[in-house]
């Protein structure tokens, strides 16, 4: 594969690092999300005018007619300045839903108002008891005249506080572990009978746990055919999957250059600690697990668009374990090194730590993903 950029994409990441770098400082970003909504309406608006809220989206839908590498891009200097908002749950979950399950009249009406920052989404498929199983689902959508009432719970809703409509896995039809019968609705996050609670999840983003009671939807407001959504589900998460990698890796970089320039300028016995060679040993092992999970992230991401979606699903489980289990060692690395100030509120590794921890409980943990290659591997 080539994992070469092209100068548009180049130009395009450089503008990201520059603007995450202007910022993103750690202070500015801890002041945010500690206030609600836990991201800046400013910088989202900035979001849209810089084009990255459509880059990855088609041209006749409003985007700028990118690929999933853009996406990539973003995620990765995302985690490098530790940035929090809902891009995740709008651009690559919600806007992905619509763009590859709804029908052309909804892309073309909907993501256009995403792409230019007027419509927040919320992805809602996570219950209580389902583990990371996408299809055990028991949330129902029955239909009722002209319309559809859904009832039932949704767990760890990302950024549904904010959202305009939630993305919605129900079940239309089948058991609650059935493959077949799985529908999505959007729902409007004011809809009579939707009540949420909202929290702050321990990395500082946010979350909500969503009760449907006797939500009326229109039929318009399906995503594709009644009954077999969970092709279109498993190729959005796998979509998130691939961001929160690339997010991962760019968490992993940023714990790798603060703790090698801690090791240059804290002195121990009367020498820099970099200087020992223990510790060297110790970041060049670091070091390669940044770079193993960057080609991890590079293959995940080359696999998105693959007419093949077991090649696709490989490719996101073997990424979300391999840099699952060595962000987690980099990210506790990055905190031993540091000693007792890594464990401070007031220094950005532990930070990082939390959110590589976040990530890796996010649409599958490592053993989950194992497993599910293995299977997919027969």
């Amino acid at each position: 594969m080539d994992f070469s950029l092209s100068e548009e994409q180049r130009i395009f990441r450089d503008s990201v690092a520059r603007f995450v770098a202007d910022e993103y400082s750690f202070d500015k970003r801890q002041a945010r999300v500690a206030e609600e909504p836990g991201f800046s309406e400013a910088h989202w608006r900035r979001f849209a005018e810089l084009g990255w809220l459509g880059a990855a989206l088609p041209e006749r839908c409003g985007g700028l007619g990118g690929t999933p590498v853009e996406t990539m891009l973003l995620a990765e200097h995302f985690g490098r300045g530790l940035v929090m908002s809902p891009y995740l749950a709008t651009v690559v979950l919600g806007a992905n839903a619509i763009l590859h399950g709804g029908r052309e009249d909804q892309r073309r009406t909907l993501l256009p108002e995403v792409a230019e920052g007027r419509l927040k989404l919320a992805f809602a498929c996570a219950e209580t008891g389902s583990r990371y199983d996408l299809h055990h689902v028991g949330t129902r959508a029955r239909r009722e005249g002209g319309d559809y009432v859904i009832d039932g719970h949704k767990a760890v809703v990302f950024y549904a506080a904010c959202a305009d409509r939630i993305v919605v896995t129900a079940r239309t039809g089948g058991d609650l572990r059935d493959p077949e019968g799985l529908s999505l609705f959007l729902v409007d996050a004011k809809a009579k009978g939707l009540r949420a609670r909202h929290y702050p999840t321990q990395d500082g983003g946010r979350a909500s746990e969503l009760r449907f009671d006797g939500v009326r939807v229109g039929a318009g407001e399906r995503l594709g055919e009644a009954g077999g959504a969970l092709p279109v589900i498993e190729r959005v998460v796998d979509h998130a999957i691939a961001s929160l990698c690339a997010e991962a890796v760019g968490a992993m970089w940023a714990v790798y250059e603060q703790t090698l320039a801690y090791l240059k300028t804290r002195e121990q016995f009367g020498q820099a600690l970099g200087r020992f060679q223990a510790l060297q040993h110790r970041m060049v092992d670091v070091y390669m697990k940044c770079e193993l999970a960057q080609s991890m992230v590079y293959e995940a991401t080359l696999h998105l668009d693959s007419p093949d979606a077991t090649a696709r699903r490989r490719a996101a489980s073997s990424a979300k374990y391999e840099i699952g289990r060595n962000a987690r060692d980099v990210g506790q690395e990055g905190v031993q090194l540091h000693g007792g100030i890594g464990m401070t509120f007031e220094l950005p590794i532990g930070h990082y730590l939390k959110r590589i921890t976040m990530i890796n409980a996010s649409f599958g943990d490592p053993r989950h993903h194992l497993r599910r290659y293995q299977a997919l591997s027969g």
